[in-house]
């Protein structure tokens, strides 16, 4: 027998560590761990989300003749327990390049037989290089040998069925305590990618950036659990890409994988720079003296500063858990450009409330927009809240929805100077 370690691949639709783990053994054990250490730190919405995937994945494998074992504690201490206790031939787990995670699975390498598969991007972290093989500290380059990679864009089918095994007890799949907008299930994320196929895409070079308008995929927090394989989404859309003569398409389909190589990119970064969870990655970047402002630092958190966007982007997240892409860019900037307050605090508060926060992609996008990170431009890179939301917010909806105290106003004035809208808010 063998055990698929699921950790951040909740599908079974070409998963490479379940299909290593099929080819190697007619018997293969699902198996989750609830890592204490992991669930201590993790948002309630995401930890909500985990749960109802978890619950969705169980149901998938039911209907193939499988189950989801799921155990609770430290993963050094309970996977060795099920290789030991049902003679385990190997243990394959997609490979996870945090800090964490490596340092785990170097630890269980040494207690049992693990086998780790690439699938967390279309390329592994490690093979994005120089010619040297040192790791690309820009992303332009790096998105150029990233394009110039071979791409296997055959994808492995679901399993069509397991043989039954035997009975490992096991926890019971706890349930969320909140509401979540993202329904959890694998082919859930597959309807929403094949609905964003077929012609928001299509539009996607201008519609990504509008926030009253549904022009993203929204599909993040299905790549943040794995619910969708990155491989076979971007052989889809290069199908696509092939089969149009319409340039605009041709661009917007570019512009929506370039994302997907900003999210390998910030994994390669974390792989290869750990210590920027800690710190600044440049380090003449490390001894900014921040700001100590307690008060606008809650007022941001609260969606409270009486800058309309940067409200509306705030009050979207704590409500839900996700924050619409060019909407992130705008508050991150204001708490670090405008009030001066270290991006540190900003990547935490994400970390607490987001749906997908993944610590690569988190930290990534706030070093990006504090110019503390991998990216060229640095301080003079300011988003101005107000020409933002009137750019990118013309009519004024994503305000309306998020901050209705404002909902009255007229268009031409949803996006004026904060001291002209205090009536509104104190009202």
């Amino acid at each position: 027998m063998n055990i698929w370690w699921i950790r951040r691949d909740f599908r079974l639709e070409d998963n490479q560590a379940l299909a290593g783990a099929m080819r190697d053994s007619n018997e293969v054990i699902p198996v989750f761990i609830l890592d204490e250490d992991l669930l201590a730190i993790s948002a309630a919405k995401r930890q909500s989300f985990l749960f109802a995937g978890l619950a969705s994945l169980d149901r998938d494998l039911q209907k193939l003749g499988s189950r989801l074992i799921v155990r609770k504690g430290n993963p050094l201490v309970e996977i060795p327990k099920l290789v030991n206790k049902y003679d385990i031939k190997h243990v394959y787990a997609e490979e996870d390049i945090s800090p964490y995670a490596i340092r785990r699975d170097n630890e269980i390498a040494k207690l049992i037989p693990l086998k780790l598969t690439s699938g967390l991007g279309v390329h592994p972290a490690n093979a994005v290089t120089k010619p040297d093989g040192t790791p690309y500290t820009v992303f332009t380059p790096y998105s150029r040998a990233w394009k110039a990679l071979p791409f296997n864009s055959h994808t492995l089918p679901a399993p069509g069925g397991f043989i039954s095994i035997p009975h490992i007890p096991g926890e019971e799949i706890p349930i969320g305590t909140e509401k979540i907008q993202f329904k959890a299930e694998e082919q859930e994320a597959w309807r929403r990618f094949e609905d964003f196929l077929n012609r928001p895409i299509h539009v996607y070079e201008f519609g990504r950036n509008q926030m009253d308008v549904d022009g993203t995929s929204s599909l993040s927090p299905y790549f943040r659990f794995g619910m969708l394989s990155v491989r076979k989404v971007v052989a889809e859309v290069q199908r696509k890409i092939q089969n149009t003569t319409d340039p605009a398409i041709v661009q917007s389909c570019a512009t929506w994988i370039n994302e997907l190589i900003w999210r390998e990119f910030y994994q390669s970064i974390l792989y290869h720079f750990p210590s920027v969870l800690a710190t600044a990655f440049k380090p003449k970047m490390r001894d900014i003296p921040w700001r100590n402002a307690p008060d606008d630092l809650l007022a941001w958190k609260a969606g409270l500063t009486g800058f309309p966007v940067v409200d509306a982007g705030m009050r979207q997240l704590k409500e839900t858990g996700w924050m619409h892409n060019r909407a992130r860019m705008i508050v991150a900037s204001f708490l670090v450009k405008d009030l001066l307050i270290n991006w540190q605090e900003g990547e935490s508060w994400f970390k607490q409330l987001l749906i997908d926060g993944d610590p690569a992609s988190n930290n990534g996008g706030w070093q990006w927009v504090a110019g503390t990170g991998t990216d060229a431009a640095p301080y003079f890179r300011i988003f101005n809240p107000v020409s933002q939301g009137k750019k990118f917010d013309p009519k004024g909806n994503y305000v309306r929805r998020w901050v209705p105290e404002l909902r009255n106003l007229p268009d031409q004035f949803i996006h004026v100077r904060p001291l002209m809208l205090l009536r509104f808010y104190v009202n």
